[in-house]
C-alpha cells in the first residue's frame, strides 16, 4: 500500500466519527494552548527583566568595583584584548553650588577624560562632548534643579505646611530655557578644620552637551562632567585625594563589541578584579527564569498527559470499529507494519493539528494579555503612567513553539502505540466475524 493511500484511508476512518475525532482534537489544542501560555509567562517576565538590565546601562560597559591585590589602574585595564575605552570618574562630595543667572542649586559634580568618554559613547541629548578645558556636559535633569530664592522658599513654605504626607508640594520648573551653550558657575569652598569656609573660588564654564533622559521616570540625572584638566584646580580649594574623604572613585572598561564583554568580564575576574556586566547580570538571572520556566514546563505537560488520555481511548475505540477491516487488510498481504504505521499516522495526525491551533489560539490570548493587563493595571493605578507597566507577561518564542509541538505530537503517538500494537496482533478468522 503506498503512502498516499495509507493517508486516504486514514482521513476517510476519521470522517466516520467527526465528533469523537473533533473532541479529541479540541482537548489536544487546549492542552498545547495551555501549555504555551503557561511557560510564555516565564519567557515573557525573563525578557522584561533582561529589556531592563539592557536599558539602564550600556551593553559594552563592564565596571571595575576594585582589585584583590593592589589598586586599579586605568593604563593597566587599557592593554586587555577588546578593550575600546576606559572611563574613570572622580566625583566630588559632597555637591557644590551652581548657579546660572539668578538660579542655584546644590549639583554632584564629577571629573572625567572627555576623550575616552566620546570613545566609550557617552549618550547626549543633545549638543556635543566638550573639546575645551572649560566645556562641560550636564545631567538631562540640571535645568529643573535651578530654582530662584523665590521659588526655593514658596516649596519650602508650601512642604511645611503639607508636612502631613498625604500631598505634595508643588515643584517649581527650574530654568526653561535651553541650558545649551549657557554659562554657569560653581563655587568651590576652601573650608578649615572646624568646616568653616575660609575662601572660595567661582569657576565658569559653558555647557555644550546635555546627557540622554533616564530610561525610567524615577531616575534623576543633576550631574555635571567635567573634563579633568580643572581637577587640579579645585584640588587646591578641597581636598581631593582619595584618603581625604571628599571624592570617589567609579572606573568602567567598555568593551569594542558586545559579543567580547563576556570574554572581557572573564579575563579580568580571573585576573582578580571585581566587575559588574551585562553578561554577568543576566546568567544569574538567567539560571533562575529556566528554572522557573522548567516549572511552568512541566505543569503544563500535565494538561498534555490528560489529554493524551482522550487519544488513548479514540485508538481503541477506533481499533475496535475496524476489526473486520483490520482483518480484511492483512488477508490481502498488509503487514503487521503497515497497520501499525497507520494508526500511529492517525494519533500523530491528531495530535500535530490540535498543536497547530493550539499554537494559533496562543498567540492570541498572549497578544490579549500584552495589550489588556497593562491597561487594566494603568487604570487602577493613581498618576501611574503606562511606561511603569510596559511588562512583556506574555512571549512566545520559536523554541517553546517546538518544544510544545514535539511533546504534543510526542504525547499523542505514544498514546496510539498500545492500541496499534494491539490491531497488529488481530487475529485475521477472528476480525472476519467482527470480535477482538
Amino acid at each position: 500500500m503506498k503512502f498516499r493511500d495509507q493517508v486516504k484511508f486514514i482521513r476517510r476512518n476519521m470522517k466516520k466519527n467527526k465528533l469523537r475525532v473533533f473532541m479529541t482534537i479540541l482537548a489536544t489544542t487546549m492542552a498545547c494552548s495551555f501549555l504555551i501560555v503557561l511557560a510564555s509567562v516565564g519567557f515573557g517576565l525573563q525578557k522584561s527583566a533582561q529589556d531592563e538590565i539592557m536599558n539602564q546601562q550600556i551593553i559594552t560597559e563592564v565596571k571595575v568595583l576594585g582589585k584583590e591585590k593592589g589598586k586599579v589602574k586605568v593604563d593597566d585595564l587599557k592593554k586587555y584584548d577588546h578593550v575600546k575605552s576606559v572611563v574613570s570618574r572622580t566625583f566630588v562630595i559632597p555637591s557644590l553650588p551652581v548657579e546660572l543667572e539668578n538660579r542655584s542649586s546644590d549639583l554632584s559634580i564629577a571629573f572625567s577624560d572627555m576623550k575616552e568618554e566620546k570613545e566609550a559613547g557617552l549618550e547626549l541629548d543633545r549638543g556635543k562632548v566638550p573639546t575645551s578645558a572649560n566645556e562641560i556636559v550636564v545631567g538631562y535633569h540640571v535645568a529643573q534643579e535651578l530654582w530662584t530664592k523665590k521659588e526655593r522658599k514658596a516649596y519650602e513654605k508650601e512642604a511645611n505646611q503639607l508636612s502631613n504626607g498625604e500631598e505634595s508640594p508643588q515643584v517649581p520648573k527650574g530654568y526653561t530655557k535651553d541650558i545649551l551653550n549657557q554659562v554657569i558657575q560653581i563655587k568651590v569652598p576652601k573650608l578649615n578644620e572646624k568646616n568653616e569656609i575660609v575662601k572660595e573660588k567661582t569657576f565658569d564654564f559653558r555647557v555644550v552637551g546635555v546627557t540622554k533622559k533616564p530610561n525610567t521616570d524615577w531616575q534623576r540625572d543633576h550631574m555635571l562632567l567635567i573634563p579633568n584638566a580643572y581637577q587640579k584646580e579645585f584640588g587646591q580649594m578641597m581636598d581631593m585625594s582619595n584618603d581625604g574623604g571628599n571624592v570617589e572613585k567609579s572606573t568602567s572598561v567598555y568593551a569594542n563589541d558586545f559579543d567580547n564583554v563576556g570574554a572581557l568580564t572573564n579575563k579580568l575576574t580571573d585576573d582578580g578584579y571585581h566587575v559588574i556586566s551585562v553578561t554577568n547580570q543576566l546568567e544569574g538571572m538567567d539560571m533562575f527564569f529556566t528554572v522557573f520556566k522548567i516549572g511552568l514546563i512541566f505543569v503544563g505537560c500535565i494538561a498534555v498527559i490528560i489529554s493524551a488520555i482522550g487519544i488513548f481511548n479514540t485508538m481503541t475505540m477506533a481499533v475496535t470499529e475496524r476489526t473486520q477491516e483490520i482483518g480484511i487488510m492483512k488477508a490481502i498481504g498488509a503487514s503487521p507494519s503497515i497497520i501499525k504505521r497507520m494508526f500511529l499516522m492517525e494519533s500523530a495526525y491528531i495530535g500535530v493539528i490540535g498543536s497547530m491551533i493550539g499554537i494559533v489560539i496562543s498567540y492570541l490570548i498572549s497578544f490579549g494579555v500584552n495589550l489588556i493587563i497593562p491597561a487594566l493595571l494603568t487604570s487602577m493605578s493613581d498618576g501611574a503612567s503606562s511606561e511603569q507597566f510596559s511588562i512583556t507577561f506574555s512571549y512566545i518564542p520559536l523554541s517553546l513553539v517546538l518544544t510544545a509541538t514535539l511533546i504534543s505530537a510526542g504525547v499523542a503517538i505514544v498514546s496510539g502505540l498500545n492500541p496499534a500494537r494491539k490491531a497488529t496482533k488481530t487475529n485475521v478468522l477472528t476480525a472476519l466475524r467482527r470480535e477482538i
